[in-house]
């Protein structure tokens, strides 16, 4: 038995009072299985009190599973691509301190796309991704299968690398004085700095109270004098934290690299507590800004105040990821071994929509994205905004799929549903159709990828799955446990943890033997 206090989500008031953006409609595809419109909706967000620890002034959104659907009724599933990793950093500095994250932390499809995947890579830069699918028995319930969708962004060569503008946002307000905070700050851009060259340019801008210039732009092999500016910031002071991110633009502008990476990095620990501070008018700035060319990435540090909220929303909007950095590791992951990653974007306002073929699939669940969901019609919409690919980015979904006459269906079937198969001798050997569209980091229009997800391919026991496959469902089954999963059966943390260990594989920087770490220690805290 767990013995811990009631843990409630906290919330900031958003105001209004900023241009409004119009989005355009655009037509939906027709079913491919069906001729029934059936449209989409996003996952309920209702609200839910955990029995977790305090997080003090922590500042989490509050979701809801997405739920298990019947393919017979709603055969479309549309989400955004979501790249962030910042709830896997966050949830292992909770389990790091002795305490079980509280579940709204915990963001499963961040979890899953925190690790690298061994997927195919394009073979050149005219496609900015591969796409790869994978079908196999769910490790938690014998009567369900798992399909695992796989993309892997083009990574340019070092000679093609493209110079980059980069502005450090650096929050130095009280409230970051701790050495969690601008300390580790410091050290986490220095590392950044030491990647740089002379093609490149930093600046640096504060705020607290008041906002101001550091460092105007400045040549990227210049180390010493970036990383000297950086040395003698101190925290003091309240947070406005809106101004600091229109003088960063500004800075941006000042140094803008036609072709080139232009982007601010805000380092903070979202404690936005003075100024105009609205969420909706931040977003709508930073919007604005990536039209222009400049995008936007957020990292976050500490703890206590950490407004997780608000970084994961803002970076949404700056065609960029938001990252949480605990320790200096991480820091190293981010901004050194996936710096192309974290700061090049190949592909952005990326959307996945599935149509299930309801002859052959009874039920499906997606796992993870409950704040990526997307209308149907949103899917050809491209004033609908949606998430970015790093180069060489690896991103990952899995779906929990019941077939048609499996045991084990957790939705009773309509009386009046037609059951009559009208597929065609293809359509009957597709469990579904995928569609990805993005769009080109310098264009407006967006294209289409599509292709079947075929039923022959699928593997009928878990060993003959790809270790990928297994160890991405190890992380998967992980993030639902910890969010209290309700459709995990009586899978357990030693399950979890074996099926972890037998699939670890290539893990150079040893990210995978951390996370078997993690599942093992949360042993202990459960019990």
């Amino acid at each position: 038995m767990r013995s811990m206090t009631k843990y409630t989500t906290l919330y900031h008031p958003v105001s209004t009072t900023f241009l409004c953006l119009m989005l355009m409609a655009c037509g939906s595809h027709p079913s491919r299985y069906s001729s029934m419109e059936i449209a989409s909706q996003p996952a309920s967000l209702a609200e839910k009190t955990f029995n977790r620890p305090p997080a003090q002034r922590e500042n989490y959104a509050q979701f809801s599973d997405n739920p298990l659907k019947l393919a017979s009724e709603q055969s479309v599933s549309t989400f955004s691509i979501d790249v962030d990793t910042a709830a896997y950093a966050n949830v292992r500095r909770f389990i790091n301190h002795g305490q079980l994250p509280p579940a709204e932390a915990v963001r499963v499809e961040e979890l899953i796309n925190y690790f690298d995947y061994d997927y195919p890579l394009p073979e050149n830069a005219d496609q900015p991704f591969h796409v790869l699918t994978e079908i196999g028995p769910a490790p938690w319930n014998a009567n369900t299968q798992l399909l695992h969708i796989g993309i892997k962004a083009y990574d340019y060569p070092d000679k093609h690398r493209r110079a980059k503008n980069l502005v450090f946002l650096i929050d130095v307000s009280g409230s970051m004085h701790d050495a969690n905070k601008l300390g580790l700050l410091k050290q986490s851009f220095g590392l950044l700095v030491k990647q740089l060259n002379a093609q490149d340019r930093v600046a640096i801008v504060v705020y607290a109270g008041a906002s101001g210039v550091v460092l105007t732009p400045t040549p990227g092999d210049q180390a010493t004098t970036i990383i000297n500016a950086l040395d003698q910031l101190q925290a003091g002071g309240s947070t406005n934290g809106a101004a600091g991110i229109q003088l960063a633009y500004q800075m941006a502008e000042q140094a803008f690299i036609k072709d080139g990476i232009n982007r601010v990095i805000l380092a903070t620990d979202g404690d936005f507590n003075v100024g105009s501070s609205s969420v909706h008018e931040l977003k709508q700035l930073i919007r604005y800004k990536k039209k222009t060319g400049t995008g936007l990435t957020v990292l976050g540090f500490g703890m206590g105040n950490y407004n997780d909220h608000l970084m994961e929303v803002l970076s949404n909007q700056g065609d960029g990821n938001a990252a949480y950095i605990d320790t200096l590791q991480e820091a190293q992951k981010v901004l050194v071994h996936d710096i192309n990653a974290t700061l090049d974007t190949v592909a952005k306002d990326t959307k996945i929509q599935i149509e299930f073929n309801p002859s052959l699939v009874a039920e499906y669940r997606l796992i993870g994205y409950e704040n990526r969901m997307l209308q149907r019609e949103d899917f050809n919409n491209d004033n609908v905004d949606a998430g970015d690919i790093g180069a060489g980015h690896t991103v990952t979904a899995l779906y929990e799929l019941t077939l048609v006459g499996q045991a084990g269906r957790r939705i009773d079937p309509l009386r009046y549903s037609s059951a009559q198969n009208l597929a065609t001798n293809q359509q009957a050997q597709e469990l579904g159709f995928l569609n990805i569209r993005y769009k080109r980091p310098n264009q407006n229009s967006s294209q289409l990828l599509s292709q079947a997800i075929a039923k022959p391919n699928l593997n009928t026991t878990l060993k003959q799955t790809s270790q990928q496959f297994r160890f991405a469902a190890a992380v998967a089954a992980f993030g639902q446990q910890l969010r209290d999963g309700k459709y995990l059966q009586d899978y357990s943390y030693d399950q979890i943890l074996n099926l972890a260990q037998s699939n670890r594989g290539q893990d150079p920087f040893g990210y995978r033997h951390e996370f078997i770490r993690l599942v093992d220690l949360v042993k202990t805290l459960e019990k």
